[in-house]
């Protein structure tokens, strides 16, 4: 049977490592991590249950995809392999079809889940990358939350893919991270800004996107990180593009922006009652704002979901 299985996985394009029994397959764990392991449970020497909670206390053996492939069917057995947390419980006799079944759907099931949390951990890393901001510009740290929650609200609302509002998340984290370069006394300054303090200012996109353009991983972000300002009409920075040659999610996040920027706190001026932010992004719909993001906005305000936004993070201007 172990020359069988491993014919028909090798037929399928697997590496198969063969093992006689729980104690030999131990060992050579000791030098590779397999991305599955199919193991019997009645093995001389060290039987399938004992492999198991061997391998589960090693280092790293918890994420392992484990699939118990037995004989012993009956229900107590199927109920005992996996009240102990195997992935799977296959009884013989066992077809080509469903073993290889079984086999790819666990590791495609272990590939999603790395993937997400991995997905987690770069998300993780870049806040702490863009929080760096925050012993500079103190509005940043909160304003990172509120944008993306407000960005997230409009992406819904446009029915965007699960896919697209990730890509999002990432920009609205890293959208200001340019401003790692902009001098302190530019952000903190309570005044109006002039002429050399506003260039200084509007470097800050093309900044953020050169930090970010050679990682693969944030090649989506980096459109809505270089033209989060670019405006509508074609009187923006850093191009000066308009319409719909803004990408989209730069169109987004400049709304979502503005309304957070007019209702917090900065250095030269007081927060903005939501109210009046709102009609001022209404009056500048076609103008600054892409029409079609400005009227997504006023379908969340109508419904409650701006201001269930504003109450979650009341307090954290």
């Amino acid at each position: 049977m172990l020359v069988a299985f491993q014919d028909v996985l090798e037929s399928a394009g697997f590496n198969v490592i063969t093992a006689q029994n729980g104690k030999v397959a131990l060992e050579k764990l000791d030098a590779i991590k397999p991305d599955l392991i199919l193991s019997d449970i009645s093995m001389p020497v060290m039987d399938g249950y004992e492999l198991f909670e061997a391998v589960r206390q090693q280092p790293g053996g918890a994420v392992i995809p484990f699939i118990f492939l037995t004989a012993r069917g009956t229900r107590e057995d199927i109920f005992a392999g996996k009240s102990l947390g195997a992935d799977d419980y296959i009884t013989k006799p066992v077809t080509t079809r469903e073993l290889l079944s079984a086999v790819k759907a666990r590791i495609q099931r272990s590939d999603e889940l790395m993937l997400a949390q991995l997905k987690a951990a770069y998300k993780d890393s870049l806040f702490v990358l863009a929080n760096a901001i925050e012993t500079r510009d103190s509005y940043t740290h909160a304003h990172m939350r509120r944008l993306n929650a407000y960005a997230t609200m409009l992406a819904q609302e446009l029915d965007w893919e699960r896919e697209q509002i990730e890509d999002l998340e990432f920009g609205a984290i890293l959208h200001d991270i340019g401003k790692i370069y902009v001098p302190e006394t530019v952000l903190q300054k309570e005044g109006k800004l002039d002429d050399a303090e506003m260039a200084d200012m509007r470097k800050h996109p093309e900044v953020g996107a050169h930090m970010i353009k050679d990682i693969p991983y944030l090649a989506s972000a980096t459109p809505m990180v270089l033209y989060h300002h670019e405006r509508w009409d074609g009187d923006g920075y850093p191009e000066g593009l308009a319409g719909e040659e803004i990408p989209l999610g730069a169109r987004v996040l400049a709304v979502a922006d503005a309304f957070d920027a007019m209702t917090s706190n900065r250095p030269y001026r007081d927060a903005l009652s939501p109210d009046v932010a709102f009609r001022e992004i209404l009056s500048c719909s076609g103008a600054q704002f892409d029409p079609e993001i400005v009227e997504a906005l006023k379908v969340c305000w109508e419904a409650g979901r701006v201001h269930e936004i504003l109450d979650q993070n009341n307090g954290h201007k």
